[in-house]
């Protein structure tokens, strides 16, 4: 188990990672709200949070994981007014705008969601709670808030006073919006800080001591959490532009309604940017997984262009360096497609320790990458020793694309035979010509440094 240091938004540095309880994490990782399908920048938060989780169960970590969705109460400011994203969603798709239709709407882009993730070679967390299913939760921290006099009742809402909270904003806060001020959009705030607890709707919502209606967006996230995790737990994760509203917000309520620290670690993955700017919905600029799927990519050709920046980089993506991507990882997977024996030993080489610790060094996975393409160069090992190191690796990298229960006929064999026996007599010609029949018999040939591979068309 080697020594991990992850950057903590919390103090603004790389921390060396204690945990609460010996050999064992608890993380937490904001989920999509699902009034869409994801764009490739949202995509970044989940990569962050699995790349997490395999660094620590390669260090031998019990992890428990906890991702949720948001199906209810995400507002289209990101704050406290607007209409409810989902309701947007409703409106958009010509939906009765009723609790039923709002959540059967957020299982279908769940779902396609949860395809995506598999796409990506992302393990599912070991709970993915859905905000509606846990209201009952959001009315037991208000009522404690209340008890202990961090709450307080408009004709609309119920907020979050943060003058009684001298600590709000330890992640940083971003400067007043003055729309949001008492003389502004909400006249009864007493702060223009002031976050919803639970918004009031006479037309939609579930029963609660204050009236129909639903929790804020932030609070959820905090009765989930506290739910699967505990009061205090490890590690909280998501997208940079969460922290200083969202998880600033989610610290306030949490300590307040526990008394007790909320997360030790907090990481934050940066933008990924277009040439014309950050990717947004909104802003009509966004690029789905299934996108690149039509382009020709393979989603996996994604995870390694990930991998070769941190993740607290701000990245421009582009077509031509996704192709490069997907160039690269075709070379360097070629490497792994080999039968893995038990008795193979590759401890003499200092590889693996130099692997783990460029990944337990913040996520340092453009390091890790590296160390794996000098695996891949290094003739002075034996080519199923290089594999058998670079599927090691892959418990981490997840892009090598398996094919499981493929059977190459006996005619594909035979042309595949014939057409190594041509490329090595120089014959390019009949190379091509065997490789257009393989073609029609529903396969391909891949041309690698590790030799020819044959998969399906």
């Amino acid at each position: 188990m080697a020594e991990i240091f992850l950057y903590n938004s919390l103090s603004k540095s790389v921390e060396e990672f204690e945990p609460l309880v010996e050999g064992r994490v608890g993380m937490y990782h904001c989920g999509p709200t699902v009034y869409d399908d994801v764009h490739i920048g949202n995509l970044r938060a989940f990569f962050l949070a699995d790349i997490l989780r395999r660094t620590f169960e390669w260090n031998e970590y019990e992890v428990t994981q906890v991702m949720n969705i948001t199906d209810v109460g995400h507002l289209s400011d990101d704050g406290d007014h607007g209409d409810d994203k989902m309701t947007r969603a409703l409106k958009r798709e010509n939906k009765t705008i009723t609790l039923e239709a709002m959540l059967e709407l957020a299982t279908k882009y769940q779902e396609r969601f949860m395809a995506d993730l598999e796409k990506l070679h992302i393990q599912m967390p070991h709970h993915v709670p859905r905000a509606s299913e846990h209201i009952a939760e959001n009315i037991d921290i208000i009522e404690k808030l209340f008890e202990q006099g961090y709450a307080y009742e408009t004709s609309d809402s119920i907020y979050f006073d943060t003058e009684k909270y001298p600590e709000y904003g330890q992640l940083g806060l971003p400067p007043i919006d003055e729309s949001q001020s008492r003389t502004g959009v909400n006249e009864e705030k007493k702060n223009p800080r002031d976050f919803a607890l639970w918004k009031k709707d006479e037309n939609l919502g579930w029963p609660s001591p204050w009236g129909q209606g639903f929790p804020g967006w932030h609070i959820e996230c905090s009765g989930m959490s506290q739910k699967y995790l505990g009061a205090h737990f490890d590690i909280h994760t998501g997208g940079i532009d969460l922290k200083p509203t969202h998880h600033n917000n989610e610290i306030a309520q949490s300590v307040c309604c526990s008394n007790t620290p909320f997360v030790n670690y907090w990481l934050h993955n940066e933008h990924l940017s277009l040439s014309s700017g950050k990717m947004s919905k909104s802003e009509g600029n966004s690029i789905t997984l299934n996108t690149l799927i039509e382009e020709g990519f393979h989603p996996l050709d994604y995870r390694y262009w990930l991998l070769q920046s941190s993740y607290r980089t701000k990245t421009d993506f582009s077509l031509e360096s996704l192709k490069a991507a997907q160039t690269a990882r075709k070379r360097l997977t070629a490497h792994m497609d080999i039968e893995l024996l038990d008795d193979i030993d590759f401890s003499q080489t200092n590889y693996v320790d130099r692997f783990t610790k460029a990944i337990s060094n913040d996520l340092g996975t453009p390091e890790a990458l590296s160390i794996a393409w000098e695996v891949a160069k290094d003739e002075e090992l034996s080519k199923l020793v290089r594999g058998a190191i670079l599927k090691h690796f892959d418990r981490v990298l997840g892009i090598h694309e398996i094919i499981e229960n493929v059977s190459i006929p006996a005619v594909v064999a035979k042309l595949v035979e014939e057409r190594e026996e041509a490329r090595a007599r120089g014959n390019w010609d009949e190379a091509d010509a065997l490789r257009n029949e393989i073609s029609t018999h529903g396969f391909k040939v891949l041309d690698s440094e590790a030799g020819s591979l044959v998969e399906p068309l």
